[in-house]
């Protein structure tokens, strides 16, 4: 595990065959579009698009690739994936246990909130009903210590059905390496507790928090590791295991203080969350404060709008009146605009008669139908001859 902290492994990569390390280098180039793509739209959604951005500045927040070289993949960048690698396993432990202290604290949190909403009455039930379910939690058969020869006897005799006076470490190794590479890894381990966490959690159960069992199986995986795993690889070996059993510890280990006897969080830190609680609360309040004022803001400009809508609505429907009262036989007879062009040779006689009496009142002269070829007007006087 050392050489592989080291970056010792790192370098058998010269002796990968070119069909494997052409493989790597695509994957390489793969991931380094992706980290630009994310970063890329990191910017977007921080409002940065007219931005010039420094990729190659940027991705060296992703240690576990050597950002100068995006084309091929080389020991440097095997080197730095290891112990990124190895890094966040080392942190995964904390991270959970983080995790957990901020569950508890809601929860704590949210209780406490409960009951201010309460009378003096349903605030003592609530509270008498809360101290009932701890104890009943607390009333479970003693756990043994995760990793000890008793422990491990229990899951001899109950999950494996045999004879406890029969146990033998290097037997119970075999048989619970479940994929038989010669380690017990986290799971594995972690499967050896399932026996005692049922002592004290069941799903069934109002007291019991299954968040918390698992953080119970975390403690137990983490004290074993500690106590057994002499490399630190986060591995337990066959040989391991076996200098382990043959401990003070194994024979006659202490008592287990389980998750009820040891509070997950300080008081300094019950109250510091709180606080920031307050502050998270009185942001948000201020959050929706100014986004009320922009929604009215809106609706005032909406307002704006429609009554400018309405005001040219008006205004074009004035215009039209007014266009109507200029041009009222345009708009009563349209028709007329499209009469049929005229035809001096086909103009009906009765189409004169209204035009000569008007000429004949004025005393000018009137307008006589056309004759057919060859035929002459007889005179006016000349209709009155004998």
């Amino acid at each position: 595990m050392e050489d592989i902290k080291e970056g010792k492994l790192a370098k058998e990569l010269d002796f990968v065959s070119h069909h494997v390390r052409t493989k790597l280098d695509e994957l390489k180039r793969q991931e380094v579009n992706r980290l630009r793509t994310l970063i890329k739209a990191k910017q977007d959604i921080e409002g940065g698009n007219d931005i010039a951005v420094d990729h190659q500045a940027l991705l060296k927040q992703f240690e576990y690739l050597n950002h100068m070289n995006p084309h091929t993949f080389e020991v440097d960048d095997l080197d730095r994936l290891i112990k990124s690698a190895t890094k966040d396993l080392e942190n995964y432990d904390k991270e959970r246990h983080e995790e957990f202290k901020k569950y508890e604290m809601m929860k704590e949190h949210d209780r406490r909130e409960h009951l201010k909403t309460l009378d003096d009455e349903e605030r003592k039930k609530e509270e008498e009903h809360y101290e009932e379910m701890k104890k009943k939690h607390a009333d479970h058969p003693k756990v043994n210590h995760p990793g000890s020869q008793n422990q491990l006897k229990e899951v001899w005799e109950e999950a494996d059905g045999l004879d406890p006076e029969d146990f033998d470490p290097k037997t119970f190794f075999n048989l619970h390496d479940a994929n038989g590479d010669g380690f017990f890894d986290e799971q594995e381990l972690e499967a050896l507790f399932t026996k005692e966490l049922e002592k004290i959690y069941d799903p069934a159960n109002e007291e019991d928090d299954m968040v918390e069992m698992e953080e119970e199986r975390l403690r137990m995986r983490e004290h074993v590791m500690n106590e057994v795993d002499s490399n630190k690889d986060r591995l337990v070996s066959l040989d391991e295991f076996l200098v382990a059993t043959k401990k003070k510890e194994f024979l006659e280990p202490d008592s287990w203080e389980t998750l009820e006897q040891n509070q997950a969080y300080t008081d300094e830190e019950m109250r510091e969350f709180e606080e920031h609680l307050a502050q998270q609360e009185q942001d948000l309040n201020q959050k929706a404060v100014d986004l009320q004022k922009q929604r009215d803001e809106l609706e005032r400009q909406q307002d704006q709008l429609n009554a400018q809508k309405i005001e040219l609505q008006q205004v074009s429907r004035k215009i039209h009146q007014v266009d109507n009262q200029v041009h009222p036989e345009q708009d009563a007879h349209p028709q007329e605009n499209h009469a049929a062009p005229h035809d001096p040779h086909n103009t009906p006689q009765e189409h004169h008669e209204p035009q000569n009496q008007n000429l004949a009142q004025q005393g000018l002269p009137q307008v006589h139908q056309d004759l057919p070829p060859g035929h002459h007007e007889i005179p006016q006087d000349q209709h009155n001859l004998p």
